[in-house]
């Protein structure tokens, strides 16, 4: 889905970048932007993503994660969208639920972050989901009040739960 030609916000920058699927050789660039998210959300002691242990999530046999990148008309990647499908049995429809977006500093302000949820919500109706959903961490306002502008709904009465690490192995037989 391109951005549209007659909304300024969605075609800010729209000739300089390119928003596309990713492909096997940008597996490099996403962990580069990836460890960029990280540090900017101050969570790299988690990080440990490498380009081998990437790679077959997005691109092997049975990929469980799709990417969506923006490229500079210089060649680089600069933002990246990563996704999977969820599903919700209230609906009885699967769901686009989107892990990360993130746009290198110095590409902000030209729309991508806008085109890039543009260009998913439009996936997501046309497979015919439900929902497109995304979670946002409390102490960052400008995407919290970039998303409510969008008219995404937070919503507050429910809390993300989580086992991962030493907590998650407890619970293998």
């Amino acid at each position: 889905m391109a951005a549209s030609s007659t909304d300024p916000a969605l075609s800010a920058g729209a000739d300089l970048y390119t928003l596309r699927p990713a492909r096997p050789d940008d597996v490099p660039a996403l962990v580069g932007l990836i460890t960029e998210l990280a540090e900017f959300e101050n969570l790299t002691h988690l990080l440990s993503v490498t380009p081998e242990t990437l790679a077959p999530h997005l691109f092997g046999e049975k990929p469980v994660v799709e990417s969506w990148v923006a490229e500079h008309q210089s060649g680089e990647v600069v933002a990246f969208a990563l996704t999977f499908i969820n599903f919700s049995t209230f609906l009885a429809k699967p769901g686009l639920y989107l892990e990360d977006l993130y746009v290198k500093p110095a590409h902000r302000g030209a729309g991508l972050g806008r085109r890039m949820l543009t260009l998913l919500a439009g996936i997501a109706n046309q497979r015919g989901y439900g929902r497109f959903e995304w979670c946002v961490l409390d102490w960052n306002e400008n995407a919290i009040g970039f998303y409510e502008k969008m008219g995404a709904a937070l919503l507050p009465d429910w809390r993300l739960c989580r086992l991962s690490g030493e907590a998650l192995q407890r619970y293998a037989p």
